[in-house]
């Protein structure tokens, strides 16, 4: 069968992070760009669960979960050293960003989704995560070090997400190494290169390759 094929929507962080790990790991892929109001049979086949990304093998294996692609895009290449990052700290951050300032940057955001939110209350419950990295991205451009791993690059696009509900806001936090890491990498042609547009993808459409 064809493959790898990722299901991904561009402006989704977790199918940011997923497109910047195959993007590192040198994989390339079929990129199939899917519409959430609009999903398409065949991706809701591979996945019913509707949500990307969605990676399936060349061997039909399929991957629902963002972390899940990230492990596999590393483990078949990692030339920049993204897992050499110490293994409970790379965890505990994601746990953290994925989980409890995730839910809170929902609740900011979208809070008109959820009865009884105060989106205020939301936005200091996220913010003190970002605070809670300042420290380390006060005395190095990367979390650990001078090279970007796994943990930068996993959490970096919901730190964007977070930043542009309230840019205003955001730039008057007093965090100089979260806003000079978070700028680098919204400068950095790799960023500039998991954001192309892309059509919706349909079954019969020439395929489009990533990256």
């Amino acid at each position: 069968m064809p493959g790898p094929i990722l299901y991904s929507f561009r402006r989704c962080p977790y199918a940011m992070r997923a497109r910047l790990a195959v993007a590192s790991a040198g994989i390339r892929v079929e990129l199939r760009e899917i519409v959430l109001r609009d999903k398409a049979p065949e991706f809701l086949d591979a996945s019913p669960k509707g949500t990307v990304p969605v990676l399936i093998t060349k061997d039909g294996q399929v991957f629902e979960e963002s972390r899940d692609i990230i492990d596999w895009a590393l483990a078949q290449n990692d030339p920049e050293g993204w897992r050499n990052g110490p293994p409970d700290q790379t965890r505990a951050i994601l746990d953290d960003f994925d989980g409890p300032f995730k839910s809170a940057l929902d609740r900011y955001k979208y809070a008109n989704r959820y009865d009884g939110v105060d989106p205020v209350k939301a936005r200091a419950n996220a913010a003190a995560y970002v605070a809670g990295i300042e420290p380390q991205l006060a005395t190095s451009p990367w979390l650990f070090g001078d090279a970007p791993r796994l943990a930068d690059m996993a959490i970096l696009p919901f730190v964007r997400q977070f930043a542009f509900v309230d840019k205003a806001w955001f730039d008057r936090c007093e965090w100089p190494g979260v806003h000079r890491w978070l700028e680098a990498f919204l400068a950095s042609d790799r960023f500039q290169a998991i954001m192309n547009k892309y059509p919706k993808w349909q079954n019969g459409d020439p395929a489009t390759y990533f990256p």
